[in-house]
């Protein structure tokens, strides 16, 4: 049965990244650090490469995967955008430490969005919607090699959801330039909505070991 293989991979730094901010759909460009990071990871592991790249439509993750894959063909995916987080954009977990609104959004929840931001759920909801659209995308297309640029939630919320085998979630975090390689099959998807997680892309010297949950 033919699997599509799919890398889903972490923007480059950013200066908001480096301040602690909450950067969602707020569209802030690479850093110079964040730029030269992905050169000098580019000319030490192996990207190999890939058909077509899927990226969010954020300038941070468009120069990333202009980095990384500079001769892959690219289309936008406004579903791959970060989460939305309303009032508390671009602003420090300090600098919102007294507001009542915060520290009630922070107690978590699927249905409890910032204000006027993002509920989780509905991160969740347009993450099935993004890879339901790009796997029928690769197989529309006859891809069998894809890489999607996005955001260290969204592939968060991915891997959490979608993934076999159920990751923690501080299992699923990734630095900038890196991710993970999933593996979809049609059936698989069609009758669970679930893909394979094959491992850390790109692949480090070490084998790759995580620890599942029940």
């Amino acid at each position: 049965m033919k699997g599509y293989k799919i890398k889903l991979i972490r923007h480059g730094m950013t200066d908001a990244n480096t301040e602690g901010r909450y950067v969602g759909i707020t569209d802030v460009p690479l850093s110079a650090e964040g730029i030269k990071e992905l050169y000098d990871k580019s000319g030490k592991l192996d990207y190999s490469q890939v058909q077509k790249v899927y990226t969010s439509p954020l300038r941070r993750c468009k120069q990333t995967a202009d980095i990384l894959f500079h001769d892959a063909y690219t289309a936008e995916l406004g579903l791959l955008a970060e989460m939305d987080f309303g009032d508390f954009e671009n602003k420090t977990a300090e600098e919102l430490s007294g507001d009542p609104a915060y520290l009630k959004w922070i107690q978590g929840g699927l249905d409890n969005p910032p204000p006027n931001g993002e509920s989780a759920r509905d991160v969740v909801n347009r993450c099935y919607e993004a890879l339901n659209i790009i796997i029928s995308d690769m197989m529309y297309e006859n891809f069998t090699n894809a890489a999607v640029v996005t955001h260290g939630g969204i592939i968060m919320n991915m891997l959490s959801c979608f993934g076999v085998p159920k990751l923690k979630p501080a299992d699923c975090r990734c630095d900038f330039g890196e991710g993970f390689e999933i593996v979809v099959t049609a059936s698989m998807w069609q009758r669970s909505g679930a893909f394979e997680l094959a491992g850390r892309y790109p692949a480090p010297k070490d084998e790759w070991e995580t620890d599942t949950e029940d």
